[in-house]
């Protein structure tokens, strides 16, 4: 269990008490916005209600009350003494019952299946169409290759040499020196995590996340039967002093980060975090999981070190399908060679290795890789410039900040109502992804990813969309309680 010192909440809470009410009530109404937005994790033990009136400079009736406040809503548990710890009220599927309760029949949102009903723009997935010509290439010198192979078995659980070799190449050229013995190829970044998990963690062993991270990363950790940790960010990134507490405080097995281009908050890791943070790892005996599918949509140029660049035991996964296209299937870990084996002992229980065609057109794109790439950043950062003008326009209380790359734009709200407007925009031919997908526990009810993936004038359709399902928000305030369940979509 975390806990939380005094000091640490002051710096969360900020400015909290504006005397606009009772002091108990703007200091629980505080803390219960901060566990909503995941900047504070659950599970988490709050301050003694000395302590934290001694740091407030406030009376101790006014915590007791806060505290009393937030456990009557169902945000803090009942502990012993004065402490709980944090939740979320009413767990359902969806996130806490915000809007009323939720039916027993309802449909989990990480239910199957990317495809949007025709004629709604999708923006609950976070891709591009394919480099068309490029990828079209690839395949065609593929097949030219592919007579070679054909008296072989065609299993591998490494995966080909030449793809191998290319993506060791390329860590290489980032200054990370990888040789072939050190990768292997998987059929996605997805399935690399999964081996990742099955190969190093246990049941109920402990996985320490961002908080918030990737959907279908923590779907993976739950599928495993691993708890998740969750660590917030602080408001300009990483928030290190949260991270080394959460290594040394539960010695979590695995910790799976994204730090170039976080999905979903664009933040990129500098060089000296990453030094720091693989140097604590060590120090608590876990292994780092970089996350490094979005690393080469770098829209600002911005340099970075790899993090496996900081420490021989870090995992690394990577892939094709952001860069070039979702349907390759194609990506891969690389570690030391001993954990690589490890690896494939450990993937001969999902499957016996990746299809051989797309290997070989695989390794022609990640040599390849500078072609492509100088249109589809140039692009991406029209885009990125087109939704946030259309934003800042249509919807000027919703917080946005540049991401200094990857697809999308992680949009503050200015009220709780993620999962409302994703029940109500396919009325006005939206699919969203609500905030809490990107949380443990129902948080990020303030919070909602937009990919800046789609043409301007579909992005110019969506965001006009969006202001009107706020707009009939902001007039019946009491579809935010009717509004039950948010609709079943995945997310990429």
């Amino acid at each position: 269990m975390a806990v939380l010192t005094p000091q640490a909440l002051t710096r969360l809470l900020g400015p909290w008490n504006s005397g606009a009410g009772p002091a108990y009530r703007e200091l629980a109404d505080v803390v219960r916005l901060l566990i909503l937005d995941g900047r504070i994790a659950l599970d988490t033990a709050l301050p003694s209600e000395r302590s934290l009136s001694s740091v407030l400079g406030v009376s101790r009736t006014t915590v007791t009350a806060a505290y009393a406040t937030l456990r009557d809503q169902g945000f803090l548990s009942t502990g012993q003494g004065s402490r709980g710890k944090t939740r979320i009220p009413e767990l359902t599927p969806f996130g806490p019952a915000l809007f009323g309760p939720q039916p027993q029949s309802a449909t989990p949102l990480a239910a199957p299946g990317l495809t949007a009903p025709e004629g709604l723009i999708d923006l609950a997935y976070s891709a591009l169409p394919a480099s068309g010509e490029v990828v079209h290439r690839a395949f065609a010198a593929a097949l030219t290759e592919l007579p070679a192979l054909l008296p072989g078995f065609g299993y591998d659980a490494l995966g080909l040499l030449p793809l191998r070799q290319a993506v060791a190449d390329r860590y290489t050229a980032a200054g990370v020196p990888t040789q072939p013995g050190q990768i292997m190829v998987t059929s996605g970044a997805q399935h690399a995590l999964t081996i990742i998990i099955r190969t190093l963690a246990d049941r109920q062993d402990r996985i320490l996340v961002e908080h918030p991270s990737y959907p279908h990363a923590l779907d993976a950790i739950r599928s495993a039967r691993c708890r998740p940790v969750p660590v917030a960010f602080a408001e300009s990134g990483w928030d290190l002093p949260a991270l080394e507490s959460a290594l040394v405080q539960q010695r979590p097995k695995l910790a799976y980060l994204v730090p170039d281009f976080h999905n979903p908050t664009g933040m990129i890791m500098p060089d000296e975090q990453r030094r720091l943070l693989a140097r604590a790892a060590a120090a608590s005996g876990t292994v780092l999981v970089a996350d490094e599918t979005l690393r080469d949509l770098n829209l600002d140029g911005i340099a970075t070190t790899p993090l496996a660049g900081f420490g021989s035991g870090i995992v690394s996964i990577g892939s094709l399908s952001k860069s070039h296209w979702g349907g390759l299937r194609t990506g891969w870990i690389r570690a030391s060679e001993p954990m690589i084996q490890r690896f494939a002992a450990a993937r001969t229980t999902l499957d016996l290795g990746g299809p051989v065609m797309e290997q070989l057109a695989a390794a022609h794109l990640v040599r390849a890789l500078e072609e492509p790439l100088p249109a589809l950043l140039q692009t991406l950062r029209g885009n990125r410039s087109t939704l946030l003008g259309l934003l800042a326009e249509h919807l000027p209380t919703w917080q946005t900040t540049p991401p200094a790359g990857g697809l999308s734009v992680w949009c503050r709200l200015p009220a709780p109502i993620s999962t409302a407007l994703t029940v109500l925009a396919p009325e006005f031919g939206i699919r969203l992804a609500a905030g809490p997908r990107f949380g443990i526990g129902g948080a990020f009810e303030r919070n909602l990813r937009l990919p800046f993936t789609l043409a301007p004038d579909k992005l110019e359709a969506a965001v006009l969309g969006l202001r009107a399902a706020q707009d009939r928000l902001d007039a019946a305030p009491q579809l935010r309680r009717s509004l039950t369940h948010a609709p079943a979509v995945a997310i990429a």
